[in-house]
């Protein structure tokens, strides 16, 4: 979703400019200092994103809304491609008042600047803990490969 040749690369896949980099504890761990936060470098992101989420102050909602808005301009590139209509939106990210804040700012930017997609698309957030096993949950929704590729 990101570009530039200087994007932040994926530390599995080692591509650069992956969702996961703007949608996850990694895009929070980067958006700590625009924010004012201040976290020790060797902190964990899980601690970082567990910290921000006990904040609640506008500190940590800047840097939900900030995530939101790469979530709305990607999903509108994303329906470039595919006829999306209807997305599961998990992750731990997700979790809590955050997570409330960051889809209403993607729902804003879609709205705002692409409201065909935004009449289209609806979102499906399933409960606290479905959310913060999201890899697992859509692993888990897969479809089963029936010829085994090489």
């Amino acid at each position: 979703m990101d570009y530039r040749e200087n994007a932040p690369v994926d530390e599995w896949s080692r591509d650069g400019g992956v969702g996961a980099q703007y949608f996850s504890q990694q895009a929070v761990g980067r958006l700590l200092k625009p924010a004012g936060i201040d976290l020790p470098a060797d902190m964990p992101l899980p601690e970082k994103l567990e910290h921000v989420q006990k904040l609640g102050d506008d500190r940590a909602r800047r840097i939900y809304e900030t995530i939101g808005v790469y979530f709305g301009y990607t999903i509108a590139h994303y329906a470039d491609f595919y006829d999306i209509r209807n997305m599961l939106v998990l992750g731990r990210v997700m979790s809590g008042d955050g997570g409330e804040i960051l889809l209403a700012m993607a729902n804003e930017v879609l709205q705002g600047e692409f409201p065909e997609i935004a009449e289209r698309i609806r979102f499906h957030i399933p409960g606290e803990t479905e959310k913060r096993h999201g890899q697992a949950i859509a692993a888990a929704s897969l479809p089963a490969l029936r010829e085994k590729i090489s």
